[in-house]
């Protein structure tokens, strides 16, 4: 699994859970496939900008993603997504996405995390994402919303 995979599980299992250590999200991880440790959590957390506040019982803290002007974790992986598709076209109700070798999975999570309610599933193989729609009349709006990714600035 790469390192793009590995940080998209990481904001997955932060968005789920009240993660109050590192090691209690290597072991959310293990749990999900990811053989990682400490180490690489730290500089995971370290270069996504994870900070740790207040957890909502008012007495804990967990970890969150930290926003910036700048930057935040969502333009990172937008970033990733504008830098690794190389094409995106439809036929029927499928939109398909080429990416660069090894990026199709990272690119599908982030199209899974935008929730679009015409999205039926997605699913990646090493280079290659499938998008089923739910409805062919609703495939070129698809289409066109993830395109318009290649070329946004800011995802929210």
């Amino acid at each position: 699994m790469t390192r793009a995979n590995r940080q998209l599980k990481i904001l997955d299992i932060i968005s789920k859970h009240d993660i109050d250590t590192q090691e209690e999200l290597v072991e959310y991880l293990k749990n999900e496939g990811f053989n990682v440790t400490q180490a690489t959590i730290s500089r995971d957390i370290k270069d996504m900008g994870i900070i740790k506040t207040l957890a909502s019982d008012g007495r804990h803290y967990k970890y969150s993603v930290q926003r910036t002007k700048e930057s935040t974790v969502a333009d990172k992986f937008l970033n990733m997504f504008k830098n690794t598709v190389l094409s995106i076209r439809s036929s029927g109700n499928l939109v398909v996405l080429k990416t660069e070798v090894g990026s199709a999975g990272p690119a599908a999570e982030l199209i899974d995390k935008l929730n679009f309610e015409e999205v039926l599933g997605v699913i990646a193989g090493d280079n290659t994402i499938f998008v089923a729609i739910d409805n062919a009349e609703h495939t070129d709006m698809i289409c066109d919303r993830l395109k318009s990714l290649l070329d946004s600035n800011r995802l929210f």
